[in-house]
Order: C-alpha cells, then sequence, then structure tokens
C-alpha cells in the first residue's frame, strides 16, 4: 500500500521505535510507517488502517507493537475474533495487561458478556492502572447491560472515578456510559444530569453528550446554510421548487421558535404541548 511522502516512520512512540531495533533498518523503517498510517486513519478510514496493518503484519509478525496495531486495527472493523487472537498474541509477547480491557471488550463483540465479566473479576484487573482499571469498569457495566441487568451496570459505574471533581481523559466517558445507563433505566432526570456533566468534562469531543442533551430537552439542529426550498403546484399543475410559501413559514412559526447555536446551527426548540 502506498505510504505519503510525509510519513518518515520517525513518528511513532519511542518505546515502539525501540521494540522495531530488533529489525533490519530498512525492515524497521517500512514497519515503522505502515503504524504511522495505522494510528493515522483508525478513526476516520478504519479498512484504510487495517490495510496498513496486515503489511505491518506481514513483515514483522514477531513484534508484540505490530501484533497490537493488528489487534487495534481489527477492532476498528469489529472483527473481534481476529483482533482478540492478535492482542492475545502481543500479551503473550509483551508480558503486559494493558490490553486486558479491550480483550474482555472483544469477548463482548463475540456474544460472551459471560466471559467479559469473568475478565473483570481476574487478578490482572489489580495490575492495571487507574486509567485501565476505568475502561475495565466501562467494558463490565456494558456486559452488564448486554445481559440486560440495567440495575447491576448503574451499580458497576458508581465508583470514586464517576464522582470526582477533578477532570482526566476517561471522565468524560464514564459520566456518559453513566447517563445512558441511567437513561435506559428510565431515570430521566438523573440521566439529564449526568449528560450534562459528561458535556462540561468533554474536552475534546469523544462522547456525543451535546447531542443527547439537546434530544432530551426536544431541540432540533438544522444546517443553517441549507435553503429552505419546497416544491408546490401552480394553478396550471406545473410544479415549482422555491422558497416556503407564506403559508408555510407561517405553520413552521407556530411549531417552534429559532435560534442560532454557537456552530452557526439553527436550534429549533419544539413546542411539547
Amino acid at each position: 500500500m502506498p505510504i505519503p511522502e510525509d510519513v518518515t516512520g520517525d513518528e511513532i512512540d519511542k518505546d515502539v521505535r525501540q521494540e522495531l531495533q530488533s529489525l533490519p533498518k530498512t525492515l524497521a523503517e517500512d514497519v515503522a510507517k505502515n503504524l504511522v498510517m495505522v494510528a493515522r486513519l483508525i478513526d476516520e478510514d478504519p479498512e484504510g488502517a487495517y490495510g496498513y496493518s496486515k503489511v505491518a503484519l506481514r513483515l514483522a509478525s514477531r513484534v508484540a507493537a505490530v501484533r497490537e496495531a493488528a489487534g487495534f486495527a481489527a477492532y476498528a472493523n469489529q472483527k473481534y475474533s481476529e483482533a482478540l487472537a492478535e492482542f492475545r498474541a502481543a500479551r503473550r509477547m509483551s508480558g503486559g495487561v494493558e490490553l486486558w480491557p479491550v480483550m474482555a471488550d472483544c469477548e463482548r463483540g463475540l456474544g460472551r458478556p459471560e466471559k467479559a465479566l469473568d475478565m473483570a473479576g481476574a487478578p490482572e484487573v489489580n495490575k492495571l492502572d487507574k486509567a485501565g482499571q476505568v475502561e475495565m469498569r466501562l467494558v463490565a457495566a456494558g456486559a452488564r447491560r448486554d445481559l440486560g441487568q440495567l440495575d447491576a451496570a448503574i451499580v458497576t459505574l458508581q465508583s470514586p472515578e464517576l464522582a470526582a471533581g477533578s477532570v482526566q481523559p476517561w471522565t468524560a466517558r464514564l459520566r456518559y456510559a453513566y447517563a445512558d445507563a441511567l437513561l435506559a433505566a428510565g431515570r430521566e432526570g438523573e440521566a439529564r444530569e449526568w449528560f450534562a456533566k459528561a458535556l462540561e468534562a468533554d474536552r475534546d469531543g469523544s462522547t456525543d453528550a451535546s447531542d443527547r442533551l439537546a434530544e432530551m430537552d426536544g431541540v432540533d439542529f438544522v444546517d443553517a446554510l441549507d435553503e429552505v426550498e419546497t416544491e408546490h403546484e401552480t394553478e396550471s399543475g406545473e410544479t415549482v421548487v422555491g422558497q416556503a410559501t407564506d403559508a408555510e413559514e407561517a405553520e413552521d412559526s407556530v411549531e417552534g421558535q429559532v435560534g442560532r447555536d454557537e456552530a452557526g446551527h439553527v436550534a429549533v426548540d419544539r413546542d411539547e404541548d
């Protein structure tokens, strides 16, 4: 697969670069470039990332970082069985436990939430750092929801990390999951409160908490740049596409009050009466 000219391979993490030192220099450079492409594309183009991961895997399957990258690329494409196999291989090579939560989530993806819960109670969890333990809690709560155990999912997410006042990288996602579980259980008032708290902590847009809040508040967002056009027939039967008629505009004004949000979209506050 083609590598853009601006990719040198030096962009990779220093720990990964150190792992690649076991390879011949030219081979290490090729693998590094493919790993950079995996990282670059995995969010916006997971299929493309998967393709580059397969190239890296073909070149250096005995490098733990390569197996891990291949696992995440497969995971992003919902190839959970393949992802789990790669994560297991990476874990055997590295001896670490960092991949334990995502391995458990692969079990969920494979329709085995009970296995994910078994992993949530395994000794490996105690070896995870704080971020890993929070991630494991999120996976366990998801497994409870898979089993229809909403109350248990809510309890699983109740933790010191959820109540902490400081914002950490995982805070928004933890609060969002808690709000979503509350909403699924019919506790709408509490859910709205926690969606708001998730939005407050979501500094990088990792959740759609703002959309969920707008939905709960009955606010629709319409692209302000789209010209409102309607089709109507003239007396001669000819179809005309143009601006909304006065009657239609009057009807729209009854349906809701229109304002503009910070992003330039039109927010329509629907009347719930």
